[in-house]
């Protein structure tokens, strides 16, 4: 059972969020079109050695959806801010496909935050990315989507879904994917999920790559989960990222998809914990990543 969900106002727009347990702080950030949900099988399993916090992102879940800004800085913005409401000096990040992207913003521009970078199944590290994410930034695809996510057939597919539910059969990935495209039915939602793929997605694929700036990222422990049978991110991102981010540690789960937090709970929390308990936190500013941007951009270096 995921923690409580509570509210806070942003610049004066509610924003949902999850905060239980005691300990070092661990801040979970979900996909596009998720919502802090997508932990609610981790959460209990973390609760008595860390303080979680698992935000709904602007634009998502219970949280508020303005017209605004859905960039990747916008989000790190959000979440920056959302920690210092909270009085969280500190976190190690968890991310997991878009929400690795917002991690990796994080990191990059506030790396004082960031006590480790956990990349699960992550957006922003290469253009590959599924056919129907590519397809959802088509101009006019939100006027699409009630056509493809009709009302009727959310209601359908849920009360079916709580039906096999009930007798005990976990679909895992299924389910999680059905619930966040379910909530497309719905206008504003359909509104703020189009303004967000479409800040890191076009017709071509991602458009948004970290991997130009991951040395930035080589001081800070960095763990990268994902699936094998990953059919939304290929895993070979996991492998280019590993490569990119000298000292990161690489765990890819067998027979998992894009969800490895809900198909594999218990390996994704015992290689989550594992990571924390053999690294210690960086301590980054902004000097670290001012030394380091000058010596990537003084030739004499290479």
């Amino acid at each position: 059972m995921e923690g409580q969900l509570q509210h806070v106002s942003i610049h004066g727009h509610d924003m949902a969020y999850r905060m239980e347990g005691r300990g070092p702080a661990l801040l979970l950030l979900h996909g596009i079109a998720g919502s802090s949900r997508t932990w609610r099988d981790v959460i209990p399993l973390l609760t008595d050695r860390f303080t979680v916090i698992a935000p709904d992102l602007m634009g998502h879940g219970l949280s508020e959806k303005p017209v605004g800004d859905y960039s990747l800085g916008a989000f790190a913005s959000g979440i920056r801010d959302l920690l210092e409401v909270l009085d969280i000096d500190r976190a190690s990040v968890v991310g997991q496909s878009f929400g690795g992207g917002v991690a990796m913003q994080l990191a990059y521009q506030h790396p004082e935050l960031c006590d480790r970078l956990v990349l699960v199944d992550s957006g922003g590290l290469g253009r590959e990315v599924n056919w129907m994410l590519r397809f959802m930034t088509l101009p006019g695809s939100e006027y699409l989507m009630p056509l493809i996510f009709p009302g009727f057939v959310r209601d359908w597919g849920d009360s079916l879904l709580r039906s096999i539910n009930d007798r005990g059969i976990r679909l895992g990935r299924f389910t999680e994917m059905w619930s966040a495209y379910a909530s497309l039915a719905e206008a504003e939602n359909r509104q703020a999920f189009a303004r967000t793929i479409r800040s890191v997605i076009d017709p071509g694929g991602q458009t948004v790559s970290a991997m130009d700036r991951l040395y930035l990222a080589s001081p800070m422990p960095t763990l990268i989960i994902w699936g094998d049978r990953d059919d939304i991110i290929p895993v070979s991102h996991a492998h280019a990222a590993h490569q990119a981010i000298p000292g990161s540690r690489l765990v890819i789960i067998e027979g998992v998809g894009h969800y490895p937090q809900i198909e594999a709970p218990e390996q994704f929390v015992t290689a989550l914990v594992d990571f924390v308990d053999s690294t210690e936190p960086a301590r980054l500013g902004a000097e670290d990543r001012q030394r380091m941007l000058k010596e990537r951009s003084d030739p004499s270096q290479h």
